[in-house]
């Protein structure tokens, strides 16, 4: 984990109630089938991120998010990487936001039903595809 690029849930949620901006980095099916309801958020596919991210402004706060903190975190670093300096990326995505009973739009059952665990169990590790900020490789699971 890199703390010093991720906030907690509590805290994105605040921000947000702020006016933050949330970029939510998931793929367009992921963001249909579940949404994040907060007053500002985008949508930027990661695999269309490197692309795109110049149409985030720079002197806005930015809170990354995706389904469970991997990819997120990327964005930040990419952006981080490109000079942004207002971007942090929240821990444990909307699978965590979920279980805390914040606002969210759509079937919660796609990330409620232990999708963690799906995702990150021992044989979803041996493969490479885990969740966790440090072994996020981009999979479509996290």
């Amino acid at each position: 984990m890199n703390t010093e690029l991720e906030i907690q849930p509590a805290e994105a949620l605040d921000k947000a109630r702020l006016g933050t901006l949330f970029v939510d980095v998931r793929e367009c099916d992921e963001v249909t089938r579940l949404a994040y309801v907060v007053p500002e958020v985008v949508s930027i596919p990661l695999s269309e991120f490197e692309a795109r991210y110049a149409e985030l402004p720079r002197e806005q706060e930015i809170v990354m998010v995706c389904k469970g903190g991997g990819r997120s975190l990327k964005a930040t670093r990419i952006l981080h990487k490109h000079g942004y300096t207002q971007v942090s990326s929240m821990a444990g995505g909307i699978i965590q936001w979920a279980k805390l009973g914040y606002p969210t739009k759509g079937d919660e059952t796609v990330i409620t039903s232990d999708a963690q665990g799906a995702c990150c169990g021992a044989e979803a590790k041996k493969h490479g595809c885990c969740c966790d900020a440090d072994n996020a490789n981009g999979s479509p699971c996290c």
